[in-house]
């Protein structure tokens, strides 16, 4: 058996996996998967103060909260910076990280540095009212939907759990100065359906930082995999040494 640990996106909640997580169950592993500081039932927290730390701290939290070890770390989108973090904060209870369609840092770099793009949205959301809010990606018309997604009851189903990214977020940098967590074995899954414009994907190094081949994985959808090709991506998922 085998603990899932699975980090949703920015914008995103917890509800995004709702599809994968009976199926991991079903095959035997105990997963969680739960909303970071600012959304799903933790909405009433975000505010500006609220920072790639603190969804850094959440996830440490629930590990140490809950005495898990041997855990898969999934992170998708921007949770590639929080597992990557989180990682170097407690590598000696992460088995495997997995980064899904995510972005992958090097040390000091914050979400602007990986995706240059989002440094409009900061902009943006400076600008208006708030001052801190970055509103999610808008609808577009299929094949990109909203995060790949174009099936209209999903979309609707999606639109219901979407909250807005603070810019905190955007530009913290990640820390990883532990050399420890270099150790843990690595697997990217790539979706490749249509991509957004200004969207640029890094290439993974053929070798892992623990001295490994890379191992990368493709699916044939949009960015949100969990609810679009929610079966295929647990298969892959349970194909992980």
């Amino acid at each position: 058996m085998s603990t899932f640990l699975l980090i949703h996106g920015a914008w995103h909640s917890g509800r995004c996996w709702e599809r994968v997580v009976p199926l991991l169950e079903a095959a035997g592993h105990r997963v969680f998967a739960p909303s970071l500081t600012g959304y799903g039932d933790k909405a009433h927290l975000l505010g500006p103060e609220v920072g790639l730390d603190t969804h850094v701290d959440d996830v440490v939290g629930l590990i140490a909260g809950e005495n898990l070890s041997d855990v898969v770390l999934v992170g998708h989108s921007y949770a590639g910076l929080v597992i990557s973090s989180a990682a170097h904060r407690i590598p000696e209870r992460i088995a495997h990280l997995v980064y899904l369609d995510a972005m992958v840092p090097e040390d000091g770099e914050s979400a602007v540095d990986v995706h240059p793009v989002t440094q409009r949205l900061i902009e943006l959301a400076e600008k208006s009212e708030s001052g801190w809010r970055v509103p999610p990606m808008p609808e577009q018309p299929a094949p990109l939907g909203l995060f790949g997604v174009t099936d209209p009851a999903d979309v609707a189903w999606l639109h219901g759990m979407l909250s807005d990214q603070p810019v905190r977020c955007l530009r913290q940098p990640v820390r990883l100065g532990n050399p420890a967590a270099d150790a843990i074995p690595r697997t990217h899954i790539h979706n490749v359906g249509a991509m957004p414009t200004g969207i640029t994907r890094r290439p993974v190094p053929p070798i892992q930082p623990n001295g490994t081949a890379a191992q990368v994985w493709e699916l044939p959808t949009g960015h949100d995999c969990m609810i679009t090709m929610p079966t295929e991506l647990s298969e892959l998922l349970l194909k992980l040494p």
